[in-house]
Parts: C-alpha cells; structure tokens; sequence
C-alpha cells in the first residue's frame, strides 16, 4: 500500500509524484462529453483555432481531476477514509493537447478528527505542471484518513 496513514505525515512533507500523463485528444473529448460539457473551444477543432488560443483547450476539469489523480497513488491509497472538499482551486495557465503533466503535493496541515478518533484530516496541496514546469492546476484538498492500525 502506497498511501500513508494519518498519523505517518507531518506538516512540510513534499511529494513528486512520479506518474506522469500525456493530455490525448480523445481523454479530453471523451471527458467533455461524458460530463455533457459542449464548451466549443473544447470539443470544436475550429472554434478552438479561431480563440485567442488558437487551439483546443483541455478541460479544465479533467486538469484538476487529473492533478488529484497523479497523487492518489502516494498519498491516500488504502488509507482514505472520504474526501472532504477541495478549496482555492485556480488554473494558472492553460492545457494543450500534447501536454505532459505531472504533480506535486505538499501537506500544509493536519488535525484529528472530532468525530472520528480513528481517523485525521489531512490537507495537501496540490500542483499540477506541465513540461515547461508550468504551473496549470492549484488547489487545497482536505482528507479524511485513517490513523495507523494498532
């Protein structure tokens, strides 16, 4: 198990997530459309050329779900209870087809849970960039994990 549990992280821990994703056209036009998003500058070849980008945008949905998902692997796997929220989410720059992202996670705090003696909340955050070393996603996520097995 990769994840860790809530009582194996300390405010200031940093992670580089190792897993890396290249943005495809169809992971954006498969996301647009099975979240009934018919935004033009993202499912519209020529719309999108005829932006002040001049090119498709990619979801900025699939970014951010992206982002989290790059670091589920060394951060919560095994040990999430529930995700509680995300907060100050912003996308800096935009996504292009073609881009490689990958993500970091810093733990910025941590608290027991008052309803749960066996389980903290952890709050990471998370950024996503691209191969430019970029930053395109930002956010806060509050995790509810479980504490260590005694």
């Amino acid at each position: 198990m990769a994840g860790r549990y809530f009582d194996e992280w300390q405010v200031g821990d940093k992670l580089a997530h190792e897993i890396r994703r290249t943005v495809t056209e169809t992971d954006n036009l498969l996301f647009s459309v099975m979240t009934h998003n018919p935004q033009p500058l993202h499912i519209d070849a020529e719309a999108a050329r005829a932006s002040e980008f001049g090119q498709i945008l990619v979801n900025g949905t699939f970014t951010f779900a992206l982002m989290v998902g790059l670091s589920v692997g060394d951060t919560t796997v095994g040990t999430l209870v529930a995700n509680l929220g995300y907060d100050k989410l912003v996308m800096p720059k935009p996504v292009f087809l073609g881009d490689t992202l990958r993500a970091t996670s810093e733990v910025v705090e941590l608290r027991a849970s008052k309803s749960r003696p066996d389980a903290g909340i952890v709050t990471f955050a998370h950024e996503a960039l691209n191969q430019r070393d970029e930053v395109v996603c930002r956010c806060l996520r509050m995790a509810l994990l479980a504490k260590k097995p005694a």
